[in-house]
């Protein structure tokens, strides 16, 4: 009876493994963080993040389906089973290791300011003190905003399209954004034409962390380990920088 019983529960284990295997692994993502994260004309998910994601998902083996969220509920909706980890350019920080675990870095990239060509102020404490600084809401970019930037007027976005938009039409004086986002994402298309960088690269370890990774529920030891030896299977077999060179001229992994 008790090796009937056994071998009762090693076929059912058999039978329902690859079940559980198949499961799709549920990636948070935002569709509004171009050229990292945005929505195709037919409604379709691209970008870096997006292809990054594709990539893990293939190295583990696992089937991947990508779960759009908005910015400002992203660790709360993956705290919530609404996904299982989130791939949106995150920044690994210690206040949000408080409510998280995060993956090894899958790239690191400096913040900075832009503003009108030919500008008068610059980008310290003083030089933006009363101008319209915008950045995009619940990001390390808000923090360090804070920190560095008391005296100027924080105006804060959903999403980082937004900031974009009304530093085009001159609602704001200048914006503080990722140095890629703001490069590809504004800078270099149209009606970022009569704007530029100010200043030179802003990196603080307190807001800004110590790169981006990837966040997934506090004790899922398991994954995040998973993800870790993906991140770097993509990074040795040459997957990464195909991923890289379609969307930028350089390494964006960092040192």
């Amino acid at each position: 009876m008790i090796r009937r019983t056994f071998l009762a529960i090693v076929a059912a284990v058999a039978v329902t493994s690859p079940a559980i295997a198949a499961d799709p692994l549920r990636i948070g993502v935002e569709g509004a963080y171009p050229p990292f994260s945005y929505v195709e004309a037919d409604g379709t998910l691209a970008g870096f993040d997006i292809d990054i994601a594709n990539a893990l998902c293939a190295a583990m083996d696992r089937q991947c389906e990508m779960v759009q969220q908005e910015w400002d509920g992203m660790i709360p909706a993956l705290k919530a089973h609404k996904f299982d980890a989130i791939v949106a350019s995150m920044s690994i920080t210690e206040e949000r290791k408080r409510q998280v675990d995060f993956t090894n870095k899958y790239y690191q990239t400096p913040a900075r300011v832009v503003a009108p060509k030919g500008a008068d102020f610059t980008d310290t404490p003083d030089g933006l003190a009363g101008k319209r600084l915008g950045v995009q809401r619940g990001t390390t970019h808000q923090c360090y905003a804070e920190k560095m930037f008391p005296k100027a007027e924080l105006v804060l976005y959903g999403t980082q399209e937004e900031v974009f938009k009304d530093l085009a039409i001159g609602r704001l004086d200048a914006q503080l954004s990722d140095s890629l986002i703001a490069k590809e994402g504004f800078l270099d298309k149209p009606e970022g034409a009569d704007f530029a960088f100010l200043g030179t690269d802003h990196l603080d370890v307190e807001c800004y962390g110590e790169g981006v990774g990837i966040a997934v529920r506090k004790g899922d030891d398991a994954l995040r380990e998973a993800l870790n030896k993906a991140i770097l299977k993509i990074r040795e077999d040459g997957t990464y920088k195909k991923i890289d060179d379609k969307y930028f001229p350089f390494d964006i992994y960092g040192d």
